[in-house]
């Protein structure tokens, strides 16, 4: 059988590198080799891989399957030689982790640090954003997601669900009155998180009846820290996850409302792009994401008000 695993770590090196030089000069082999061989597979394959410009090198839309592959195939070959050769009693290396803002900050940060304390040969990488990243193209290794999941080639852990809930402060309900059933929601001030709801409409479920509330405000805000803060300050109803505003519910400065009209739970997970083989690191990583952000969840929902 020809050598086919030169080839995909080339491939791999090229867009890892930056470039067919600095490949060549990482893999210890001369330009031309390099290109020779990308242009081997390219051809062998029947398609474009990387689309080459004066500036820079991105893939096409084959080279981004293929190259997610080749290095789902490089990683297991990694994992299974250290496996057997016994190279690795610990996990070590890097880790890249993305997490949205405010979840990370509340759950994600602790997992990261508790984690290098246990493996303190592995270095890692937390990236806070509310954005869907690509985790092929921005080489992470892990992100924790919340909300249904889009991308069916990724390979996802559930860690639990979170609801999402409807509440104010206690002197906003006193001005204004409690909510009893969503339709009550047109005779009040809601203040409108664009990145978690539509911006004008609420859904919300009565038994099997879905059933979707034109709200209005004078407040509209992308950030959820805002939209809390706003709350607790009596501007009106927000609708957010109840993780957010945990502390503030046990506190008795938010109280939550509507709570037999909720939409069913928000699934949490940890994906990866990983094959069958995890590598030792991220596996680590996912059993102690699953040990401490579970029970944090479970708790969640289980704290009814």
């Amino acid at each position: 059988m020809k050598d086919r695993l030169t080839p995909m770590l080339t491939f791999v090196r090229i867009m890892d590198a930056g470039s067919l030089s600095a490949a060549a000069r990482a893999m210890g082999r001369s330009l031309p080799a390099v290109s020779r061989s990308l242009a081997q597979l390219e051809q062998r394959l029947g398609v474009r891989l990387i689309q080459r410009t004066t500036r820079r090198l991105s893939l096409t839309d084959a080279g981004v399957q293929f190259y997610e592959r080749c290095r789902r195939i490089l990683a297991e070959i990694d994992e299974a030689e250290a496996t057997a050769g016994a190279q690795r009693l610990e996990p070590q290396g890097s880790l890249v982790v993305t997490a949205p803002l405010l979840f990370g900050r509340m759950h994600v940060t602790s997992v990261v640090a508790e984690f290098l304390r246990r493996h303190p040969k592995i270095s890692v990488h937390l990236l806070l954003t509310d954005r869907v990243a690509n985790l092929v193209e921005e080489e992470i290794d892990v992100a924790v997601r919340t909300g249904k999941l889009a991308d069916s080639s990724l390979i996802a852990r559930r860690l639990g669900v979170i609801p999402r809930i409807v509440c104010a402060s206690p002197d906003y309900l006193k001005r204004r009155g409690t909510p009893h059933t969503p339709e009550d929601l047109a005779r009040h001030d809601c203040i409108r998180f664009t990145d978690l709801t539509q911006v004008r409409y609420w859904s919300f479920v009565d038994g099997e009846r879905p059933i979707r509330i034109a709200v209005h405000g004078l407040f509209v805000t992308n950030n959820a820290d805002a939209a809390i803060n706003a709350a607790e300050h009596g501007l009106g109803l927000v609708m957010v996850l109840a993780y957010q505003v945990t502390a503030l519910l046990a506190e008795g400065r938010l109280v939550r409302v509507l709570q037999s009209f909720e939409l069913p739970p928000t699934p949490v997970n940890a994906v990866h792009a990983s094959g069958r083989l995890a590598p030792a690191k991220l596996k680590a990583f996912l059993d102690l994401l699953a040990e401490i952000v579970a029970p944090r969840l479970a708790a969640l929902n289980s704290a009814r008000r």
